[in-house]
């Protein structure tokens, strides 16, 4: 599996410095590169905490409340199980940052892959998101991501009827098997 994948959409770098498997599920560390105006929508996860820690220029976070923090070089910020939050890139150039998952998170390290290859493929949209709907879903439940947003509220009882039909038929496992092995 390649250590870096990039993003064709927005050019974004994720490095896996460290996975679930090689820890023996202690951590995932990841190292991003993050492009101007690259960020992700306010979400949270259940079963692990995120600590970020900027690297090079500034990292911004959007949390609950419409609160924001920016992170100078050096500074560090955990997340919380079930903490709402969200990473943005404040500045006019790129940004670099890392991720420390705990525990590590296999499902996460896989959704993120599969994303990266889908948009490769052409199969989302063009912010990133899986053209199919039940493909979604399970990438949601794979990385253990609740979308905080009307839309994602609303799509969620089909959203998750359609990705039950789509395991059933073998989705996740073909998804896997060609973007995570």
């Amino acid at each position: 599996m390649q250590k870096t994948i990039v993003n064709p959409l927005y050019k974004d770098k994720v490095t896996f410095v460290q996975t679930a498997e090689e820890t023996k599920g202690k951590i995932t560390e990841l190292h991003l590169e993050l492009n101007p105006e690259g960020a992700n929508p306010l979400h949270l996860h259940t079963s692990f905490t995120e600590t970020f820690t900027a690297v090079k220029g500034r990292l911004g976070l959007k949390l609950a409340k419409g609160k924001t923090l920016i992170l100078n070089p050096g500074e560090s910020y955990k997340v919380e199980k079930r903490e709402l939050h969200g990473f943005f890139n404040p500045e006019n150039h790129n940004i670099e940052f890392n991720i420390k998952i705990e525990p590590g998170h296999q499902g996460f390290e896989y959704a993120l892959r599969i994303m990266y290859g889908l948009a490769e493929d052409g199969l989302t949209d063009k912010n990133g998101i899986p053209k199919d709907l039940g493909v979604a879903f399970i990438l949601a439940e794979m990385n253990d991501s609740f979308v905080d947003s009307f839309l994602f509220k609303l799509l969620s009882p089909l959203g998750k009827f359609l990705a039950k039909k789509a395991k059933q038929k073998g989705v996740k496992e073909e998804l896997i098997k060609k973007y995570c092995v």
